[in-house]
């Protein structure tokens, strides 16, 4: 019988058949505050995140720049989110849709991008151009990924089962769409060639396309939290994994920088991945509780007077028995009647 290793939260590097994994290591930090959702590693730089915002829905994905000098962050609505050489162009946040958003892209440029439904439906902003959706039909599984071709001309849409929608310039290299997953597919990366593509399962599965080669998986690991997203190295020799506790599996020539894993994220999960311009370096970005903050508590009642009659009072004119107590009382200058 064959065996499973089960991972842990660990201040530690592990190396198995050529993943390298550090879980509980924040090593290489240059942004780890638990509090936010943004976790910068390497020679990813932080520029700003939602994390003191009251957000109207959670957030689901992110991209970087050309540059690497900024990021989006995009909310379940649609929401754009832009932090540092990001530009904000555009975005679904005011709009009614038929399906929460689910991920996006960036241009090559870095002036525009897309961001796409469950339903597949596309949506596109500044310099990134509408080639076709699967918004009018009717899928076997829901949307949950794209990625953008290297020209910006296209880009490929990835289902949870696997079954692959190619767009543009785009070309369509194959699918595990007609294959029984044991889990469900959660993102994609694509080459930068361009003729090949990865898509990852939630149990850290890979499966490779077109000149996309395997570089090894989290598939025969009993994982402790479920993967979320991964990012290609800048050349497609390696690429990296990320869990929901922000645990880091890195492949090929993808290097560790660090992770979350052993941190305590409390409400967050990590949802996402990207990666900075050389390679060197990775964000994650996470999601959590959204909504107004909560009302404040209520303030106590009044104090209410005693009920029945008084003993003590001013000037005035008063009842005996109803108004005031039936008692002896004395005048005093400095305190007006009082009851004995």
């Amino acid at each position: 019988m064959s065996s499973r290793r089960v991972v842990r939260a660990v201040t530690a590097l592990a190396v198995v058949a050529g993943c390298v994994w550090g879980l509980g290591s924040s090593a290489g930090a240059t942004h780890a505050n638990p509090n936010d959702d943004i976790y910068a590693f390497g020679d990813a730089a932080y520029y700003g995140s939602t994390g003191g915002q009251s957000l109207n829905s959670s957030l689901v994905g992110m991209a970087q720049t050309a540059d690497g000098g900024g990021y989006w962050l995009l909310g379940q609505d649609g929401g754009v989110f832009s932090y540092g050489h990001a530009k904000f162009y555009g975005s679904t946040g005011n709009i009614r849709l038929a399906k929460p958003v689910v991920g996006m892209a960036a241009t090559p440029s870095g002036r525009g991008y897309w961001f796409v439904a469950a339903d597949g439906g596309i949506f596109s902003y500044g310099d990134a151009h509408f080639y076709g959706s699967t918004g009018n039909l009717a899928l076997a599984k829901p949307i949950v990924g794209m990625a953008a071709t290297p020209t910006g001309r296209g880009y490929w849409l990835v289902a949870a089962d696997g079954g692959i929608f190619a767009f543009g310039d785009a070309t369509f290299r194959g699918s595990t769409g007609n294959i029984a997953l044991h889990q469900p597919v959660v993102g994609m990366a694509a080459t930068p060639s361009g003729r090949g593509y990865w898509f990852v399962a939630s149990d850290g599965g890979i499966f490779a396309f077109g000149d996309a080669k395997f570089s090894g998986s989290t598939g025969a690991i009993a994982l402790a939290q479920p993967i979320t997203g991964m990012a290609a190295t800048p050349t497609g020799s390696g690429y990296w994994l990320v869990a929901r506790d922000g645990g880091i599996f890195a492949f090929g020539h993808a290097s560790f920088h660090g992770s979350m894993g052993a941190t305590p994220l409390g409400a967050k999960h990590v949802v996402g991945i990207a990666r900075t311009q050389s390679g060197k370096g990775y964000w994650m970005v996470a999601s959590g509780i959204v909504g107004p903050p909560p009302p404040p508590p209520p303030s106590p009642p009044p104090t209410q007077p005693p009920s029945g009659p008084r003993t003590s009072f001013g000037d005035g004119t008063y009842r005996p028995g109803t108004d005031i107590a039936i008692a002896r009382y004395h005048n005093s200058a400095s305190a007006g009647c009082y009851w004995e």
